[in-house]
């Protein structure tokens, strides 16, 4: 399916809680994260809450000047690049911890992601995902970061990697249930939903973390269906850049094969 929309790539993983099944192709191939980077930062942050150094009601002066991991120099993240204007209406004032995390995650700030991620910073994050053990998942800058991106560092994932993720958020280990239980309310309320769930059958509901940029679209959540325990999936695929119009086609076509094979193989209807 994917190769013949065009896919230059493609990773799938799943788990299945209700079978207690896990399946993979490409698993541990890595790929350039895009906007599911900010799982990860998410897990950072509510890791340094846990600790006791933030709350979610900590204020954060909203700015638009960040450092260049590349050579410390100054860049911003373009309004016109930013999926969210809300964050970038802020520009002077201050915005709560919880509202940046949701921002950045329902509809995929980039603002209030490199805000998160200078206040906690990037090898904290990486000590939170170490501490939970996930190892296909590599955070190595912030977003919009050009000069990094020209010398090739790149935040990068793997389908099993994001599997993890997801798996340490439903089973509640990420630092403890309450948290993992705010994660996953910000997750349920993606606004995206055009890859993963549009699989789905009416009644579904997804949480979830899509990432699209030239090259790559991915997406990766928890899908609830009614009578049944959940199952997590992570869809990764590579693109050329002139092909555009499959993309949340082929995940989402990929995501009615998974739910298929997994609920509805073997009914008698």
């Amino acid at each position: 399916m994917a190769r013949e929309a065009g896919a230059a790539a493609v990773a799938v993983a799943y788990h299945d809680w209700e079978t207690r099944t896990e399946w993979s192709l490409h698993g541990d191939v890595w790929f350039h994260a895009a906007s599911t980077i900010k799982l990860a930062v998410m897990l950072g942050v509510y890791g340094v809450i846990a600790d006791g150094a933030l709350s979610t009601d900590s204020r954060v002066h909203v700015r638009n000047r960040f450092r260049s991991v590349a050579d410390g120099e100054p860049f911003r993240v373009e309004a016109s690049r930013d999926a969210n204007s809300d964050v970038q209406a802020a520009i002077g004032r201050t915005m709560r911890v919880e509202d940046l995390a949701r921002h950045m995650i329902v509809t995929s700030s980039n603002l209030a992601t490199n805000l998160l991620l200078d206040l906690v910073g990037v090898e904290e994050v990486q000590a939170k995902l170490a501490s939970l053990s996930l190892h296909g998942v590599r955070l190595e800058r912030g977003v919009e970061d050009e000069r990094a991106f020209e010398r090739g560092i790149n935040n990068r994932v793997t389908a099993k990697g994001l599997l993890e993720v997801l798996r340490v958020l439903q089973e509640r280990r990420a630092f403890s249930v309450e948290l993992s239980e705010q994660m996953l309310e910000i997750l349920h309320g993606q606004e995206f939903n055009a890859g993963i769930p549009a699989g789905l059958p009416a009644g579904a509901r997804v949480a979830h973390k899509t990432g699209e940029i030239s090259t790559v679209a991915h997406d990766a959540g928890l899908v609830y269906l009614q009578g049944r325990d959940p199952y997590a999936l992570v869809v990764l695929t590579e693109w050329p850049a002139d092909v555009y119009g499959a993309r949340n086609e082929t995940i989402a076509g990929i995501s009615r094969l998974v739910y298929e094979h997994l609920c509805t193989e073997g009914d008698d209807a």
